[in-house]
């Protein structure tokens, strides 16, 4: 979808949505506008391996083909039964969970209604012109590797509003998501306009006779006119502001307007309208900058990072700084480099510099967002995963960890959700690091992260929100929807890597 990357580079990349095997779990880093995906791994490729072949055995079993198993729990369970054959018993998953569909399907029914706030979402403007997406799946179809494309026009209506909808509320265990967006320095390619994300907010929570969905404001300090365009944007009432310190991310080669969290002259002027206005929560987008990205936009390498964050915190006390990605730097990288670092160190760019600055700058204010950084790490390398909550939860606290999955580009969050639940930090690196256990899917730490922080946040009473979220108007749908036998697509929208084998998509 980014502008930022090259004719040569989209030739390495295929839509995520192409892949022949729609499994519970992606089996390769599947990349948003944001970063340039990592090859599949031989250890993904073992775990799509062994997840294929569990299909195909136990599928039959259950009166289910491949596609239909993997669309149940006892495949979804199955998948991470996968993941701990390959990469060790991280995973709260059992081969009997896999085996018994009434196990599996019992235990997502006592889990279905976990009170989940997911505050890092998107969708794709209905005129958008980030058309990558379009361009690749029209080559796919002409070069004949998959004969479903050759001959039709292709269109991104995945990644736009009526899917957002069924993937968000239908297809996954979420309760109340925030719509974002990301700015460009040209006006036409911002994914949506406040205006926009404004009137999302209005339809849905309509529709829904509830307030499912929350809405961000980009500002975009230095820009012409900027503050001009937040005295606008705060007059949509939005209910949190965010911003991108690298500038315009989509086209990072024309990025003019970068800017940092602690400049008095410029960015502390926007502060200043947002808390006259009633905001609380300002977003950032910080991280996803690996040396391979620093190497092509080295001058925006020094607003990637978190050193100005501290003394933002420090000097506006009456804002909440929410770290989003939290500002881990190794995304497209090679995950064992992140796995390298840590064993060798005990810390992981720039997470743990984030997780350090409540004790060096005494503020209670800064939070971490986990976006791409578990959407990531949970399926390149699950240590790292497990590594990266333990050193935000250790540093930041963990009533200062929020839930967000940058979906829809990585398809429905249920699979991330699942993740979240069953994933546990190695005894070892407890013992080593002082790190606390995760704990059960529905314990104290869990529920923390998924929807209390958040909650806290945007001033949500968890417990009336799930009452009022339980009898609304979606709530009633989905029930119609799983009656009549739920069909989440396990597709994804980002770019993979090839290269591409031609016969896989014949």
């Amino acid at each position: 979808m980014s502008g930022f990357l090259s004719e040569s580079e989209l030739a390495a990349f295929i839509p995520a949505e192409l892949l022949p095997h729609e499994t519970p779990i992606p089996t390769q880093i599947v990349s948003s506008d944001e970063f340039a995906p990592d090859a599949q791994n031989e250890r993904q490729r073992e775990v799509e391996l062994r997840l294929l072949a569990l299909a195909d055995k136990l599928g039959p079993r259950q009166g289910l083909d491949r596609r239909g198993f993997f669309r149940s729990a006892a495949g979804m369970a199955a998948s991470f039964v996968a993941m701990n054959e390959v990469y060790g018993s991280i995973f709260a998953a059992s081969a009997a969970e896999a085996a018994t569909p009434e196990m599996a399907q019992g235990r997502a029914d006592t889990l279905k209604n976990q009170f989940i706030m997911d505050m890092h979402t998107h969708f794709l403007r209905d005129d958008t012109r980030l058309l990558s997406f379009v361009a690749m799946r029209t080559a796919v179809g002409k070069a004949g590797w998959n004969k479903e494309l050759a001959g039709k026009e292709q269109t991104i209506e995945d990644l736009k509003y009526p899917n957002y909808v069924k993937e968000m509320f239908l297809d996954s265990d979420t309760k109340i998501a925030l719509i974002s967006s990301a700015p460009s320095d040209i006006s036409r390619d911002w994914f949506l306009t406040n205006q926009q994300m404004a009137q999302a907010r209005e339809k849905v929570n309509s529709k829904a006779g509830y307030k499912r969905l929350y809405s961000h404001m980009i500002f975009t300090p230095g820009q012409p006119n900027w503050l001009d365009a937040l005295d606008a944007g705060l007059a949509l009432q939005p209910d949190s502001c965010k911003g991108y310190t690298i500038g315009d991310n989509t086209h990072k080669e024309l990025s003019k307007y970068p800017w940092r969290m602690d400049d008095e002259k410029t960015t502390y002027k926007g502060y200043e309208k947002m808390v006259k206005a009633g905001i609380k929560n300002v977003c950032v987008h910080k991280g996803l900058f690996p040396p391979s990205v620093e190497k092509q936009f080295p001058n925006l390498r020094g607003f990637c990072d978190v050193a100005d964050v501290g003394q933002a915190a420090k000097d506006w006390p009456q804002l909440n700084f929410v770290i989003y990605h939290s500002a881990y730097r190794h995304v497209g990288d090679d995950p064992e480099l992140a796995l390298a670092e840590f064993e060798r160190t005990g810390r992981i760019a720039w997470t743990s510099d984030l997780a350090d600055i409540p004790e060096q700058y005494g503020v209670t204010n800064v939070y971490g967002d986990v976006g791409q950084l578990f959407a990531v790490t949970l399926i390149a390398q699950p240590r790292v995963c497990a590594a990266l909550m333990g050193i935000l939860i250790k540093g930041l606290g963990v009533d200062h960890v929020c839930w967000g999955t940058d979906a829809l580009w990585t398809g429905s969050p249920q699979w991330q959700i699942e993740g979240l639940r069953r994933l546990e930090i190695p005894q070892d690196m407890q013992n080593k690091f002082g790190y606390a256990a995760l704990g059960p899917a529905n314990g104290p730490i869990k529920t923390a992260i998924f929807g209390g922080n958040s909650a806290r946040l945007y001033g949500v009473d968890p417990a009336k929100a799930a009452t009022e979220v339980s009898g609304d108007r979606f709530a009633r749908l989905k029930i119609d929807y799983e009656k009549s036998g739920p069909e989440p697509s396990n597709r994804r929208y980002g770019y993979v890597r090839g290269p591409i084998d031609q016969n896989v998509f014949a």
